[in-house]
């Protein structure tokens, strides 16, 4: 785009912020969880249909796709914006918080959905520059609940076109307001859930060599999974087991029968991440097996790795850059070790996610609360940043 028309969507953007507060605000103040967020989608299908806009709800979830088209024929370019919250009890400082005691939007999710409405209202006001069409994708259950892959299911890729780019904004409390950071290639981790069960033999805690107690076997299992990682895989391929919990016993005289192990491993690539399940499994039963025990585990396949095309990411970070400014257009030297469903579209569409901060200038974004904490602050001066950005992807796109 020209630098007129950058300097007319950004200023169209800032005017729109206060009609995305209000959004944002009564999102946030009504967090909903998984699949199904009801109240969440009838307040975007009312944002929609006021923008002109047909919103379409999901057959078998919350999820809202809606079309704009433009004045030419052409390809389709998908934006996303996820819509769901956290269970978590918010304990930030602000005047709108959340009603639900133990619901907040802890992810800047109530960010997103506002970004994409308000991106709408820009694509919608020139839409004579699009040759082609813009897929709006307002997808509940990225928290762990796959919402991309249902969507897609749904037949979300067969709604207007062709698809031949997708595109998408996360917002971060990790880098200053206004920020844009991303890169091609992996951007964020594959997310796998892990449960082992070590199973031994019960007895009385005064004679623990008339049992087999599956405590220390545990123990030992967890401190070898560290090792295991440090040892076996690739610095420059890393991945990150971590052990969330530990149950086993019921009270301080029983050696109990079992111990259970739940954790996540992650990694940046298809191939750390088999080896790591494979070294997993084998270092878990073979410790046991040394103990006269039996290691039983169990792996849950979460989201996979987020990877950013190429070529769509170069193009993010220069559209970042005449957007707005280069030195607010960052190439991140390595991936991040969170993982999104996200992942699910980029297998099947060219594209990229993007990373925009979300922290007040004033603050260190390294010392503030940051994203799933329940005392994490957006700053919502980022809004037009974000919204402008959606449009202008595809914009730039669907120009040529």
């Amino acid at each position: 785009m020209s630098n007129s028309n950058n300097t007319d969507l950004l200023a169209a953007a800032d005017d729109l912020l206060e009609q995305m507060i209000g959004i944002r605000r009564e999102i946030h103040r009504n967090p909903e969880l998984g699949l199904e967020l009801p109240k969440t989608q009838e307040r975007l299908l009312e944002e929609l249909a006021a923008a002109g806009l047909q919103g379409t709800p999901g057959a078998g979830l919350s999820s809202i796709t809606a079309v704009i088209e433009g004045d030419h024929d052409g390809p389709t370019m998908l934006l996303r914006a996820d819509m769901d919250a956290l269970p978590l009890h918010e304990d930030a400082d602000i005047s709108f918080r959340s009603l639900d005691e133990d619901r907040m939007h802890a992810c800047g999710h109530d960010l997103h959905v506002s970004m994409l409405v308000g991106a709408a209202k820009l694509l919608q006001a020139r839409r004579r520059d699009i040759k082609g069409r813009v897929l709006l994708m307002f997808q509940p259950g990225e928290e762990g609940f796959n919402g991309a892959r249902h969507m897609l299911n749904e037949g979300l890729l067969d709604v207007a076109g062709t698809v031949d780019r997708a595109f998408a904004i996360h917002v971060s409390a990790a880098a200053p307001t206004g920020v844009i950071a991303l890169k091609g290639g992996p951007l964020m981790a594959s997310s796998d859930n892990f449960t082992i069960v070590v199973r031994g033999r019960g007895g009385h805690a005064s004679a623990p060599h008339w049992a087999a107690d599956p405590i220390p076997v545990a123990c030992e299992i967890v401190q070898a999974l560290q090792v295991m990682i440090t040892r076996q895989i690739d610095a420059f391929d890393p991945s990150v087991v971590t052990v969330g919990q530990i149950k086993a016993g019921t009270t301080s005289n029983v050696i109990p029968e079992t111990a259970h192990i739940l954790g996540t491993i992650r990694a940046v690539s298809e191939r750390t991440r088999s080896k790591v399940h494979d070294s997993l499994r084998r270092v878990a039963e073979n410790i046991a097996a040394a103990h006269d025990q039996i290691a039983e585990v169990e792996i849950n396949m979460g989201y996979s790795v987020t990877v950013n095309n190429d070529d769509v990411a170069n193009d993010t970070l220069r559209v970042a850059a005449e957007l707005f400014t280069p030195a607010r257009s960052n190439r991140m030297p390595h991936p991040v070790m969170g993982s999104e469903d996200w992942s699910e579209v980029l297998q099947k569409v060219p594209g990229s996610m993007a990373f925009l901060g979300a922290t007040p200038h004033n603050q260190n974004p390294f010392s503030v609360a940051g994203n799933h904490s329940n005392k994490v602050f957006f700053d919502e001066a980022a809004m037009p940043t974000g919204a402008a950005l959606y449009a202008a992807m595809a914009l730039d796109h669907l120009a040529r």
